[in-house]
């Protein structure tokens, strides 16, 4: 008796690359990968998909879909930003690697597309030239990109450091602060200490950066008002 293929859509590649990507992260993801996984030949997956790249770019669609769905933008312009800043963010901590694809994408997807076309109508109503407005949505998308892109790594290289060592980087940075002297690596020792680089990956640290951002917006925005 023949074996049955198994039945195969894009939905469900689409979660099977997720789920792949959570668990081995986007450097080992492969199309063989992801076809084993769907107990499938790679290239029935040439069907649906031309390429990983063309993949890539519907996965970081659907990213940007996820939240236009769930931001409700409301207020003035500062509000509007933080808001989609806000939801950004945690639409991407919620889907492994989907920073990085939105990094690795070109804005050729329709949601991709209103997704920068909402940042932009956030700052529509600004005295801010046009260039200027695209400059500032920018800093801003790559300020949450890097945010959680940086925190994602960091838990990954703490892992992967207890994995090896069976034991906390904590102990070796003492170790290594205490062969350093104080014009080297004093401010820095104070703080490690102090606990301080803990806040790296917080809300409180997402919180301040998103206000200098804001901020400096705004104090452009008053100079041009003069």
């Amino acid at each position: 008796m023949k074996k049955q293929q198994p039945q195969i859509s894009e939905d469900k590649i689409l979660e099977a690359s997720w789920a792949l990507l959570g668990e081995d992260g986007i450097e080992k993801f492969s199309m063989r990968r992801l076809a084993e996984r769907l107990g499938i030949q790679a290239p029935s997956l040439y069907w649906y998909f031309k390429s990983k790249q063309e993949l890539y770019q519907r996965l970081a669609n659907q990213i940007a879909k996820m939240i236009l769905k769930e931001f409700h933008g409301e207020g003035d312009w500062k509000e509007q930003l933080s808001g989609l800043a806000v939801t950004t963010r945690d639409v991407l901590r919620r889907y492994p690697c989907s920073t990085q694809l939105m990094m690795l994408t070109l804005p050729h997807e329709p949601d991709l597309i209103r997704f920068t076309n909402r940042l932009l109508l956030c700052v529509e109503s600004t005295s801010l030239a046009q260039e200027q407005k695209l400059q500032a949505v920018l800093t801003l998308v790559n300020f949450v990109f890097y945010f959680v892109l940086d925190d994602y790594q960091h838990q990954r290289n703490f892992s992967a450091i207890v994995e090896e060592q069976g034991t906390e980087p904590s102990g070796e940075m003492n170790r290594l602060l205490g062969t350093m002297n104080e014009a080297d690596a004093g401010l820095f020792q104070r703080m490690f200490k102090e606990g301080l680089f803990e806040l790296m990956g917080s809300d409180g640290s997402f919180e301040f950066g998103l206000k200098l951002i804001l901020l400096g917006i705004e104090q452009v925005i008053k100079e041009q008002e003069k």
